[in-house]
């Protein structure tokens, strides 16, 4: 399992009606991973974010210490394994 470094944890851009962005929350509380959730629609600077890691705005965002994936769902088996 990969430690996660609590001064680095795990960060998900996202969007309240974004079905897969609350799939990644769902998952990340079930398993008991902690992570921080930035809401893009509150604050336009993490939008800003977004397009800056990715160059698009495709929400869920998900930053694994220096991995980022772009979507939750097609990236589950690959998030699951670094995390196990």
């Amino acid at each position: 399992m990969l430690k996660i470094d609590s001064k680095a944890p795990i960060k998900i851009y996202t969007i309240p009606t974004c079905n897969d962005c609350q799939f990644a929350k769902r998952y990340f509380n079930e398993h008991q991973i902690p992570y921080i959730d930035f809401n893009c629609e509150e604050d336009v600077k993490y939008a800003k974010v977004v397009l800056e890691l990715t160059g698009k705005r495709i929400v869920p965002t998900i930053v694994i210490q220096n991995k980022v994936f772009v979507g939750f769902a097609e990236n589950l088996n690959e998030i699951s394994k670094l995390l196990q």
